[in-house]
């Protein structure tokens, strides 16, 4: 299964970020290969905001869409996403959030592994750059939102 870590430090505050970051129907705005974002369900259990959401990912002809339960846990300042259903055969992402001087720091970590074996060799090749340009329009996400002139 792909997995990975990858830290980053971003010049705003951890709850711009965790905002942001649960802002899953803007994701086509500016995530590499995101055709659509649609949350079905948020519930708000006081300490943990549960979110059931849809990713589309792909290119115009070839998409697929997987259904994640995503969970955002307020006294951790940290996020769980789990696939439900679709292409994954398991997803597991996690975000730390933690304020450091005038920036935040970011923790991400994900493992995946797609059903279709032909489609998970393919993405094991592409992975690492794949996983860097989503990070990176993470981050110039951030900039844009909260770091104008």
């Amino acid at each position: 299964m792909p997995h990975a870590t990858i830290k980053k430090k971003i010049p705003c505050s951890k709850e711009n970020l965790i905002k942001m970051v649960l802002d899953i129907e803007k994701y086509p705005e500016f995530v590499p290969w995101c055709l659509n974002g649609k949350i079905h369900k948020k519930i708000d259990k006081g300490d943990i905001i549960e979110i059931i959401a849809d990713l589309t990912i792909g290119k115009k002809i070839f998409s697929k869409t997987y259904k994640s339960l995503v969970l955002y846990n307020k006294s951790s300042d940290s996020i769980h996403v789990t696939n439900i259903d679709g292409p994954l055969k398991y997803l597991e992402n996690k975000w730390f959030f933690k304020k450091s001087g005038n920036e935040s720091e970011i923790d991400f970590h994900v493992d995946f592994e797609l059903k279709s074996r032909i489609l998970d060799v393919i993405m094991k090749k592409s992975f690492d750059i794949g996983l860097k340009k989503i990070a990176d329009a993470f981050e110039k996400r951030a900039f844009d939102l909260f770091n104008r002139a």
